[in-house]
């Protein structure tokens, strides 16, 4: 018991519950690694009894928590502001100071009794992430962060349809072998004009960890803080043609275009690693061209804009070139980014920190170029960025944040129906005590890079504003532990800087969600992600659920990047797939019959509605009958998986597999398997058709005067 009172101190489970009626205590040998994780020592009964000793006594001392939430109400306020409820229970005559995030400052009596007179008012707040310090007249002392919050996000201006693309699969005429932030601009303009979409939904852009072979998940970045430059549409760079060496620069053109036509002609795979060579000799070339004044201003106004951090993160890149990716490889001196040792070496490295952090802002500019597309289009929302859940252990955020995040610890999902064995992701996760105790400074940064160029963030597996699966170093994932976060305090920096960025926010809360979770973010706003072989009536018939009975709160759509394309899940092909790469747990023909009869349930749902009017036989009509399903539901955003609108059957990742499939190195292909440059795509017959599908929809109609569509070749007037 002593040991459990400890762990709920800190936040850390010692049972969890899989399912209403079933309980699984957490060994005490995990308790112990993450508390110690956490900086609390209990690998004794002596050290548990001493660190709950001292927890409780500071505990029963705090005046305030570490953060306090006041959420501000965006109708002008009839009545003067109320101080949050933490705040109003001081004891009577404590004075607090606040210090704004605008330099301004504030102060505030805790009033007494009624005797003593009139209630202080609590001051009039801005917007923000202040200091506020709380002195009692005894004279003890608290010091918290408060931050002052809108009540929700932005919301869509109206309900919308837009495309779900995984950025690297969609390669253009132009394309050195990806795609890339030409591509994104281009789509965006076309998509907006063409088909009336709203949004562009990608992968995550984050910056990969270097090396060969370079991991090509989006989904396990050396730094979810700046993006990756190997997105860069080289000749889009200013620079580019001031460039000397032409005859080099021709030659590099002749090899990319080689390596795209390998892609789409000759069906190799994506390969990110030659991609990279190609544009980094590139823009070692661009480099060296000088600036003009302007664009020097520009680029040193970005520099300053953010700070430290960038700095930091091209130290680590110029260092990798050296050292190596993985920092914890490095000389003693360097593991450490504040050092004497790093500060040397960022000097003598300092061209090619240089370098870095001229990528940074020249893929910060293209990303900027893409969104102002997305917008000139008509677009109601305009890209939609993703935040994968973690970063690398050997990258740069967490070499540069690395007091930030838990050592020996990583992010994964406890055992459940889908995956008995649990997940480990290899990701690091953050120490909930230290962003606290930093005011969420890491977090407010990662969340205004991302929102700089965004009508709307993903946030891959929002439940971990909530908590996350720990699981220590060298264990099974079914040894790890929940630890819980500030779920308040995460959100309220999250609504926050959603507010000032005006963009959307969408949690992606699928797979196992804690009782709570979903009605608390969709209190603040946050558009949760419904996918429709998920949406049954789970505690009654079982059945699919009605469109009506959808939540409006959400992205409405048909599969994601983790899950079989539409086609390959009403042909059978993902089952096939999964049975010639061993991943099946049962016989082929017992998976495959299940698979037919759940199928086949979707498919007379989708007639007895109406939305079968093309008959149960062919794949493309279904697919058209699965988005008219879509469109039925309340859904604010519906959300088009772009390999669908062409009948592409192969998915773009395979979870539970790393050699045996080619995962996020697939180009978008047709039904036949045949890569589909973006010229081919924006033309398909097969694509227009489905828009048809979203043509009389008011979330079409709503994209403005410009929004059509035509077959393809049709001229527009």
């Amino acid at each position: 018991m002593t040991l459990a009172r400890l762990a709920a101190l800190h936040g850390v489970a010692t049972s969890y519950a899989p399912s209403a009626d079933r309980t699984v205590p957490v060994p005490d040998a995990t308790v112990v690694a993450v508390l110690a994780a956490l900086g609390v020592d209990a690998a004794t009964p002596e050290a548990v009894s001493a660190s709950l000793a001292a927890a409780e006594l500071a505990a029963a001392a705090r005046l305030l928590p570490p953060t306090v939430v006041h959420w501000h109400a965006q109708d002008p306020p009839s009545a003067p502001p109320l101080p949050p409820p933490l705040v109003a229970a001081l004891p009577p005559g404590t004075r607090v100071r606040i210090e704004a995030e605008d330099g301004g400052e504030a102060d505030w009596t805790a009033p007494g009794t009624k005797a003593a007179g009139p209630k202080a008012p609590w001051p009039a707040l801005p917007l923000g992430v202040h200091r506020a310090t709380a002195r009692t007249p005894d004279g003890r002392t608290a010091r918290t962060t408060l931050v002052v919050a809108p009540e929700r996000t932005p919301q869509p201006p109206a309900r919308t349809h837009g495309f779900l693309v995984q950025l690297y699969s969609l390669l253009s005429a132009r394309s050195w072998g990806m795609g890339d932030l030409g591509d994104l601009a281009e789509v965006a303009g076309w998509a907006g004009r063409a088909v009336g979409a709203g949004f562009l939904q990608v992968n995550p852009l984050h910056a990969a960890v270097p090396g060969t072979p370079t991991d090509p998940s989006p989904y396990r970045p050396s730094s979810r803080r700046f993006p990756d430059p190997v997105h860069l549409r080289i000749e889009d760079i200013p620079e580019y043609a001031y460039v000397r060496e032409r005859k080099r620069l021709d030659e590099l053109l002749k090899a990319a275009d080689a390596l795209r036509r390998s892609v789409l002609d000759d069906g190799e795979l994506i390969d990110r690693d030659a991609v990279w060579a190609l544009k980094r000799e590139a823009l070692e070339a661009v480099h060296a061209v000088p600036q003009p004044p302007g664009r020097r201003a520009a680029y040193c106004d970005y520099l300053a804009h953010q700070g430290q951090a960038l700095e930091d993160h091209a130290t680590w890149c110029a260092l990798a070139e050296r050292y190596g990716p993985d920092w914890t490889r490095w000389p003693g001196g360097l593991r450490d980014p504040r050092s004497a040792a790093t500060a040397r070496a960022r000097r003598e490295l300092i061209d090619r920190v240089d370098f870095h952090t001229r990528l940074a802002w020249l893929t910060d500019t293209q990303l900027a170029a893409a969104q102002r597309a997305a917008r000139d289009a008509g677009m109601a929302v305009g890209l939609v960025h993703d935040l994968a859940v973690g970063v690398h252990p050997g990258g740069a955020d967490a070499w540069a944040q690395q007091r930030t995040f838990a050592q020996g610890m990583s992010v994964g999902a406890p055992p459940d129906a889908f995956n008995a064995r649990g997940q480990d992701w290899g990701l690091p996760p953050w120490r909930p005590d230290v962003l606290a105790a930093s005011g969420y400074a890491p977090y407010r940064g990662l969340l205004r890079n991302l929102l700089r160029h965004a009508g709307a963030l993903r946030i891959d597996h929002v439940m971990g504003l909530f908590r996350l699966w720990w699981v220590p170093r060298g264990q099974e994932p079914t040894a790890g532990t929940y630890v819980r976060y500030d779920a308040e305090a995460m959100l309220a920096v999250l609504v926050l800087e959603a507010h000032r960025a005006g963009a959307v926010v969408i949690g992606e809360d699928l797979g196992t969600v804690e009782p709570g979770v979903r009605e608390a973010l969709s209190r603040r706003g946050v558009l949760g992600t419904s996918v429709l072989w998920f949406e049954r009536d789970w505690e009654g018939t079982g059945r699919p659920l009605p469109p009506a009975a959808w939540r409006e709160a959400c992205v409405a759509t048909a599969t994601t990047h983790d899950l079989p394309s539409t086609a390959a899940r009403l042909t059978g092909e993902h089952v096939e797939l999964r049975h010639r790469l061993g991943l099946l747990t049962r016989p082929l023909a017992e998976e495959q019959a299940e698979d037919a009869a759940e199928v086949g349930e979707w498919l007379a749902y989708l007639a007895r509605l109406g939305l079968l009017p093309e008959g149960a036989r062919g794949e493309e009509g279904a697919v058209r009958a699965v988005y008219r399903f879509l469109l039925r539901t309340p859904a604010r955003m519906v959300g088009v998986w772009l390999p669908d609108a062409v009948g592409d059957r192969r998915p773009q990742n395979l979870p539970g597999t790393w050699d045996q499939y080619p995962n996020w190195r697939l180009p978008v292909a047709g039904p036949d398997g045949r890569p589909l440059a973006l010229e081919d795509v924006v033309s398909s017959p097969r694509l227009h058709g489905l828009m048809r599908v979203f043509a009389s929809w008011p979330g079409t109609a709503a994209a403005g005067a410009r929004t059509r569509t035509a077959p393809p070749g049709a001229r527009p007037t």
